[in-house]
């Protein structure tokens, strides 16, 4: 992909140079075409594709336009044929007045690659209109005096059309007296004049009644009429004269109405009411008889309207002085308006693209031309746009630029831009136009989701219900759209053992994640999996996380007795010396708790006791010790309940009994049954015999704790079972090592391996044994054998 970009980097680079190459030569030449006014629309004006040498349907796959300077378009383009149309029926009397020639200045663009074509079409005038005269009915009073030869200039008539389709020339109805001269003026329009031929006399014939003729240069020729009336006057020999004959003027085109252009004069050097004076507008054209108005009496002139120096540059006004004896003077008025900077400058957008591809190379964003009305300084244009914007203009040709992008743009960073396009002229004052693009950068799969934390650590309570929602996990995309759409997912485990699958499961929607079914603390403490979240982009992107679920524990189990055995098929008796002290160790309840934390914190409590106040427990460590001293009166057999209870909410207990047997010393032959402690009367031969039970009962018991121990080396060092070191086919209990901290409930270390009998209905233990002990107790008598493993087996140690 990056050899790709490469590629495409490198191909525009080679576009841009050569698309400034061919539009410094597109920009030196003219194509040339024309077309004849009130031709009808949709007509053939030439084939674009033949003449820029372009083959059939290229100019549909360049993109190829017309434009032209404004918003009107007066031609069109087939581009699949390369044919140029006319858009309506062209007047060019409407577009170009008395304008000559007529030229519509058009550019041709191809967009793909960008290259320009200048072009211009003539539109050739017909002969559509006749001339018309202003005043169809003249005036003219001539004096009677008038020699022959005497001029007299007459209004003139007006014809829209150009050329030799203009007035060509005027005639005159037959007389005896006049004929017409036709004249040209200054600006090429022409003018009848009359000449008098013959001297008139008012006797003989005081008034003539002439038709006026004006004929234009058309083929076939149209024609004008208007009628001259002439009055022949009694000698006024004096006409009025102007000093200068000729005035020169400026005027801005900003001028309010009523400004004064200019006071003309006349005299005359007749007297009486020979020498009155009146002035007029002469032979004024429409727009001169709007544009100005003169005071009759005083001459001078002012304004009508607004001036317009981007309509008309100048006019010309002639000005008649007439006299009360119909004898006038004429003179002329040149006005120039001058050009003032009241047109703002225009932008014309040619090309645009709303929507840019991020990371995107150099793009060519839009393409406009800029133009002003106005003329000189206020006609000249700079275009910029703001410094803060990764954009830049790139002039062209005749005041065309181009929008283009100076780097790779990040939506992440800006999804949208708004660039103002400022045009300004160097006029006084400045005007400036503004013209806003808003440029979209649309989304390119770039970013991958982002956990919003690398590791998440959850906790859930064992024993909870199956589907329950233990936490989330939330990751985010910077993109947009479908690659911002994340779907969550569980990777593989990284334990392979342990079954992620029926432990947890995730929404991929929204990240939240649920326990399948009901978890252990006992078997299950803590278990670590990874989640993945990828968007939807194409190619798709993706992160992951690691998650830890911590198994909160619960008081689900009870405290479990392990000394003394509360299953055995024969009470444990403890012996107590009758001279022991007070404090006198006499046992120790060892137990235990599945659970952890405060509900695996045990207490011992004494709950029944044969005589309350001789024996005690230590609630923290279970020892059962002797409260005071013996005496002979207390009872020989003693049966104790001690309450083991957990610390959890609610609590949990477990209850065991001892028995306790007080004897003299364990010298004597014999211990009693706990049937023959009837009585403190009882005869000494039975309580013998007792004793030599209770010392057979110990030997047996040691003989079978040996066993026992030799049986449990022998399983360990088979390895069959898989759960525990023996194996249980049967019973409530797993084999396996129990181990009481320190911490808890005992004073020390202890680890009990401890195995169940099988097929028993009272799962009663098969082996108990202590690893690691420091119980404390009274040591046995003389007559008890003791071995190396004696206080091992079962914790007993001198106090």
């Amino acid at each position: 992909m990056e050899v790709g970009w490469k590629l495409i980097c490198r191909q525009r680079q080679v576009f841009f140079f050569f698309l400034f190459l061919v539009l410094a030569q597109a920009g030196s030449e003219f194509r040339h075409y024309s077309v004849v006014e009130e031709t009808e629309g949709s007509s053939f004006v030439t084939n674009l594709a033949k003449d820029l040498g372009l083959g059939q349907g290229e100019l549909s796959r360049r993109g190829a336009r017309v434009i032209s300077k404004g918003n009107k378009l007066y031609l069109q383009l087939d581009q699949e044929t390369g044919d140029l149309l006319l858009n309506e029926k062209l007047d060019r009397e409407e577009l170009c007045g008395q304008t000559e020639p007529c030229m519509l200045r058009f550019q041709v663009l191809l967009e793909n690659p960008l290259e320009f074509f200048q072009a211009e079409l003539q539109v050739i005038d017909i002969n559509d209109h006749a001339p018309v005269f202003m005043d169809r009915d003249m005036l003219l009073k001539i004096s009677e005096s008038s020699p022959p030869g005497t001029k007299f200039p007459l209004k003139n008539a007006q014809d829209m059309d150009v050329g030799r389709n203009n007035i060509e020339n005027y005639t005159i109805s037959p007389n005896s007296y006049f004929r017409v001269l036709t004249r040209k003026r200054s600006d090429g329009r022409k003018y009848p004049e009359l000449v008098l031929d013959k001297v008139l006399d008012r006797e003989e014939e005081p008034e003539l009644r002439l038709t006026l003729t004006a004929q234009d240069g058309g083929s076939p020729p149209r024609f004008g009429t208007a009628q001259v009336s002439i009055e022949v006057v009694d000698i006024n020999d004096n006409a009025p004269e102007f000093e200068p004959p000729f005035y020169r003027v400026q005027v801005p085109e900003d001028s309010p109405i009523g400004y004064l252009i200019v006071k003309v004069s006349a005299t005359d050097i007749d007297t009486g009411v020979n020498r009155e004076i009146s002035y007029s507008l002469f032979q004024a054209s429409e727009e001169i008889s709007k544009t100005f108005e003169i005071n009759a009496m005083t001459g001078e002139i002012r304004l009508k309207k607004q001036l317009d120096f981007e309509t008309t540059q100048s006019y010309e006004v002639n000005i008649e002085a007439r006299d009360t004896g119909s004898l006038s003077g004429k003179c002329t008025v040149l006005t120039q308006v001058m050009d003032v900077n009241d047109n703002a400058p225009e932008v014309t957008m040619s090309a645009l693209t709303r929507q840019i591809p991020e990371n995107s190379p150099e793009t060519v964003v839009a393409v406009f031309s800029v133009s002003d009305l106005d003329s000189e300084e206020n006609g000249k244009i700079s275009c910029y746009i703001q410094d803060d914007l990764p954009f830049s203009l790139k002039s062209s040709i005749e005041n065309f630029y181009t929008l283009v992008t100076e780097r790779p743009l990040d939506r992440e960073t800006r999804a949208e831009y708004n660039v103002t396009i400022t045009v300004t002229d160097l006029g006084k004052p400045r005007l400036k136009t503004e013209h806003n693009i808003t440029v979209l950068v649309s989304d390119v799969n770039d970013n991958a989701p982002a956990f919003t934390q690398t590791s998440y650590t959850l906790s859930v309570r064992e024993n909870n219900s199956p589907a329950l929602h233990i936490g989330s996990v939330r990751a985010t995309d910077r993109d947009a759209g479908a690659n911002a759409q994340v779907t969550y997912s569980l990777l593989p485990p990284l334990d392979a053992h342990v079954p992620l699958a029926s432990l947890v499961s995730i929404n991929p929607d929204n990240g939240h994640l649920f326990a399948l079914r009901s978890l252990d603390y006992e078997a299950l403490r803590a278990f670590e999996f990874r989640v993945g979240a990828a968007d939807r982009g194409s190619p798709a992107l993706s992160s992951q996380a690691l998650v830890r679920v911590l198994v909160a524990d619960d008081n689900d189990n009870a405290p479990f007795v392990l000394y003394p055995l509360q299953n055995a098929s024969a009470p444990c008796t403890e012996l107590v010396p009758r001279a022991a002290e007070a404090g006198y160790l006499v046992t120790k309840v060892v137990a235990v708790d599945g659970d952890s934390g405060q509900n695996a914190w045990l207490s011992y409590q004494l709950l029944k006791a044969t005589e309350p106040g001789l024996f005690g427990v230590w609630a923290h460590n279970g020892e059962v010790r002797t409260a005071r001293l013996l005496s002979e009166r207390d009872a020989a057999k003693h049966r104790l309940v001690v309450l083991v209870k957990d610390n959890g909410e609610p609590p949990l207990s477990a209850s065991v009994t001892l028995h306790v047997l007080l004897v003299d010393g364990f010298s004597q032959p014999y211990l009693p049954a706990p049937e023959a402690a009837a009585a403190d009367a009882a005869p000494a031969a039975p309580l013998t015999v007792y004793l030599v039970v209770a010392l057979a009962s110990v030997s047996s018991l040691f003989v079978f704790s040996v066993l026992v121990f030799v049986a449990v080396r022998l399983c360990r060092r088979g390895g069959a079972a898989s759960v525990g070191r023996c194996s249980v086919p049967e019973g409530h209990f797993p084999g396996h090592l129990v181990d009481v901290s320190g911490t808890g409930t005992l004073s020390q270390s202890y680890q009990y391996e401890v195995c169940l009998k099988g097929g028993s209905g009272t799962s009663e233990f098969k082996f108990l044994k202590p690893t690691v002990t420091n119980f404390q107790g009274h040591s046995p008598g003389p007559d008890i054998e003791e071995t190396p493993n004696f206080r091992k087996d079962f914790g007993f140690s001198n106090q």
